[in-house]
């Protein structure tokens, strides 16, 4: 319903900016750019979601194989000493930690399609605990925040647009996004286990949250120290070996377990396949709708008045023009990553807004999406505090990729 209202608003602002310009400054070509812009972005969705099927069909494909090579458990292993702190409600061998430990490994390789399915069976999992069915339990909350902050190590999808939209280096986010998305899940996990009273000063919790927070400002100083060409070769580095060495620990999973590799990454190339058909109505619909407001001169006035009144207060402005993404990213998933892509469009892939915007579309998830699509698959109607914590996390998210692509690109 929030989308709904949005997407409509952006029409009906887009129609009496033009009219405004029209009647108080005689500008009558503003409605042919209007309309040039919606046939323009509908051909360029459609291509787009053309160039996304073989990405998608290649990765869940590949997701498939390590699902059954076992090799996603063993991501959910390797990170279970950390997950029974941050669920005491649920018993250690409950199926439910193993659909939890699932969704977060598909999160963290940024395979969000993939990660869905899992995090509804991880939510179907938790009601059967749930001695009140409508409201939420502090595990289901936990669970919800933990997606909204949504910890990312390989930001492949944002990768791929920045491909598609002629990126001299698409992997060049990498960092920055690692920066902020993990800033974002730290602040959702501290905040909520001192609302849930969990103890922070649980040994096995505390090496966790700590040794986390030390690899990542290693990572952080260490790129800070390079000169801009050093950090774009080592995080590209980064980046690739990262994607690579997941493609082989799957493949070399499912040799060791014997499966048929070859069927196992059909199976689930074709959910790609379907996964990217389902997208192309909501890429038309927001890529249309922005296109529109831009053309009509809405965007400028928006963010130049941003830029005037974030100047005023003495700070830089160069970012304000990404924060329609940040506005946009926890209401709806398809519309800030059409801000995004549309920010790449218009002002290229490697201008620095178009970065900053990735870096803000890459620190966490769609908050509305995630809480309305799994509390509403169990049936879940109050949900106590989840909102708010989930937008700490968001507005965390943000600003850190602000910060970080200062660093990396300022």
């Amino acid at each position: 319903m929030i989308l709904n209202y949005i997407w409509v608003a952006f029409f009906l602002i887009a129609f009496a900016v033009a009219v405004g310009k029209t009647v108080f400054t005689g500008d009558i070509q503003v409605w042919s750019d209007i309309m040039t812009a919606s046939f323009g972005s509908a051909s360029s969705a459609f291509e787009l979601a053309l160039g996304l099927t073989g990405i998608l069909t290649l990765w869940l494909g590949l997701m498939k194989i390590g699902e059954r090579a076992g090799v996603i458990r063993l991501f959910g292993r390797l990170v279970s000493p950390l997950f029974t702190r941050l669920f005491p409600g649920v018993p250690k061998d409950h199926p439910a930690m193993g659909s939890i430990f699932m969704n977060v490994s598909a999160n963290m390789l940024g395979l969000d399609n993939a990660a869905t399915p899992l995090g509804l069976k991880a939510m179907q999992e938790l009601q059967e605990l749930n001695r009140e069915k409508e409201r939420a339990t502090d595990a289901m909350i936990m669970f919800l925040v933990l997606n909204a902050s949504g910890l990312c190590l390989i930001p492949i999808s944002i990768i791929m647009y920045r491909s598609q939209a002629g990126a001299a280096n698409p992997t060049d986010v990498f960092m920055p996004i690692l920066v902020a998305t993990f800033i974002a899940t730290i602040v959702g996990i501290v905040s909520l286990c001192l609302k849930q009273r969990i103890s922070l000063k649980d040994p096995v919790l505390l090496g966790w949250l700590g040794g986390l927070t030390a690899l990542v400002g290693t990572i952080v100083w260490f790129f800070s120290s390079l000169e801009p060409a050093a950090v774009e070769r080592y995080s590209s580095f980064a980046a690739n070996f990262m994607l690579f060495s997941v493609i082989a620990m799957f493949l070399i999973g499912g040799l060791w377990k014997r499966i048929n590799l070859y069927e196992s990454f059909i199976e689930g190339a074709r959910e790609g396949f379907q996964t990217a058909v389902k997208i192309i109505p909501y890429l038309v619909a927001i890529l249309v709708a922005i296109a529109m407001f831009r053309a009509s001169g809405a965007m400028d006035v928006l963010t130049s008045a941003l830029e005037r009144a974030v100047a005023a207060l003495g700070f830089d402005a160069e970012w304000v023009g990404a924060l329609p993404t940040a506005l946009m990213k926890p209401l709806s998933g398809s519309g800030s990553r059409g801000m995004m892509v549309d920010l790449m469009n218009t002002y290229g892939a490697d201008s620095f807004v178009a970065r900053v915007s990735a870096a803000i579309q890459g620190s966490t998830d769609t908050l509305f999406y995630v809480l309305a699509v799994y509390f509403g698959s169990v049936g879940v109607r109050r949900t106590r505090y989840a909102v708010a914590y989930g937008l700490l996390a968001d507005v965390t998210g943000s600003v850190a990729g602000v910060l970080a692509a200062y660093i990396f690109f300022g």
